[in-house]
Order: C-alpha cells, then sequence, then structure tokens
C-alpha cells in the first residue's frame, strides 16, 4: 500500500480508463476523488470502489467550474499528492472540417482543465515538496492523429508541452510531472466514435495484434504516482504495442 496516506484526483474517472485508475490508486492505498461529468457514473463508481473513492461533478469545460473543483477538492481533502489528467474528448474531423467551436472545446477539455487543475495543486504539492503531476496524453501527439481529427491530435501535443513545462519548473520542489501516451484503448470513446473500418485498421497496423487494456494504462498511472518514481519526470511513456515501427 505505497499511496497510504495520499490523496489523488482523477478526472474521466467514470470512463474505462478512469475507472481504471481510480481502481489501481485505491489498491496502493490512495484516496481517491473520482471527478466525472456524469453524476450518476461517478456515484457507481464511487460506490464500487468503497470509502477509498469519493465521488465529484465537474464540466471540464467551464474554467470557472474547473477552479470550483479544486477549491471544493482542497476543502475536502487538503492538498492533492496527486493529479491524474486524463479527462478527454475526441473528434475525428481532419483540418479542413475542424470548426473554432470545435477546437476550443477540445482545447478547454483536453488541455485548459489540466492546466487551472495542475496549478490549483501546485501550492500543496510544493508545500509537502512531493508531489506528482500525470497527463494522459495519446499516440496522437507525434503520430499526427492517424484516426484522430486535428483537434484532438494538437491538444494532446500541448498536453506533452505542459507536461515538459511542468516538470522543468517543478522537479526542484520535490514535484514529478509525466505523461503517458496509449494507442487505441480499449474504451467508450474509441469503441464508439471510430468507426469498424478504421479500428480494424489500425488493429491490423499494431505488432502486438490487440489494442491496449485500460489496466494496462492504470498500472503505468499507479508505478508513476509512487515512491519509487521519484527520479523520473519530463517522461513521456509510450504505450503502442509496436505501432510506431509499423
Amino acid at each position: 500500500m505505497e499511496l497510504t496516506g495520499k490523496t489523488a484526483l482523477v478526472t474521466g474517472a467514470a470512463g474505462g480508463i478512469g475507472s481504471a485508475i481510480a481502481a489501481a490508486l485505491v489498491q496502493a492505498g490512495a484516496h481517491v476523488l473520482a471527478v466525472d461529468r456524469d453524476a450518476d457514473s461517478a456515484a457507481r463508481l464511487a460506490q464500487t470502489l468503497g470509502a477509498s473513492c469519493e465521488a465529484m461533478v465537474a464540466d471540464l469545460s467551464d474554467a470557472e467550474a474547473v477552479r470550483v473543483l479544486a477549491h471544493t477538492a482542497e476543502a475536502k481533502r487538503g492538498a492533492i499528492d496527486i493529479l491524474v489528467n486524463n479527462a478527454g474528448i475526441l473528434s475525428p474531423n481532419k483540418l479542413a472540417t475542424t470548426t473554432l467551436e470545435e477546437w476550443h472545446r477540445l482545447m478547454a477539455i483536453n488541455l485548459d482543465a489540466a492546466l487551472l487543475l495542475t496549478q490549483a495543486a501546485m501550492p500543496g504539492m510544493i508545500a509537502k515538496r512531493w508531489g506528482r503531476v500525470i497527463n494522459i496524453a495519446s499516440y496522437a501527439w507525434k503520430s499526427g492523429g492517424l484516426t484522430a481529427g486535428t483537434a484532438y491530435a494538437v491538444s494532446k501535443a500541448a498536453l506533452v508541452g505542459l507536461t515538459y513545462s511542468t516538470a522543468r519548473e517543478l522537479a526542484p520542489k520535490g514535484v514529478t510531472a509525466n505523461a503517458i501516451a496509449p494507442a487505441y484503448v480499449v474504451s467508450p470513446m474509441i469503441m464508439e466514435q471510430l468507426s469498424e473500418e478504421d479500428r480494424n485498421r489500425q488493429l491490423a497496423a499494431i505488432p502486438v495484434g490487440r489494442l491496449c487494456e485500460p489496466e494496462e494504462v492504470a498500472h503505468t498511472v499507479r508505478f508513476l504516482a509512487s515512491p519509487l518514481s521519484g527520479f523520473m519526470t519530463g517522461v513521456v511513456i509510450d504505450m503502442n504495442g509496436g505501432l510506431q515501427f509499423g
């Protein structure tokens, strides 16, 4: 139970990847604040994971709602020790069909919320001289998106940039910042928003012959949150099944 006494805030916690992350952190001994826009799904997750998980509801596309979330989380548990910026939305629209409205919405959820929550968590982490910021990026950040759209790919590339900047600034203060870049995780976002043709084409291109499982991402989050990861910061962990060599 290497995270006993630590508080973790996980966004997008009721989704496939988020719920696996929340479960892994609870198993490691952390108290998890599970944030999702779907109140019912967040409540079910908290009920499943027990007293070490609390549901919180927020619309991460609203900057003021994100600030309120951060304030409420601190009021509940004090400083956040582990911040997992997992929430994200996907769009398949490429350059010519990406609207400014869509662009702004993706950036608000996929990037702006991560910035605001990192800013909010920083003071408590610095005061303790211990903290973990873990950003869930995507292989799309360096692949141009493949089946993902332009706004999504750019938002994930920017999230990696935020990870690097956070790591550089906070390393002397005992806080690490790392990112995980999975390719095609078995999740509703992938299974429902990509066409069967796109899914089959990408599956054929992955050398290991399968999609990534949410629990594999969660295992990596648990490692990055652990005390034994303290010498790793500013790292992007690729989880792509060899896709980059295809």
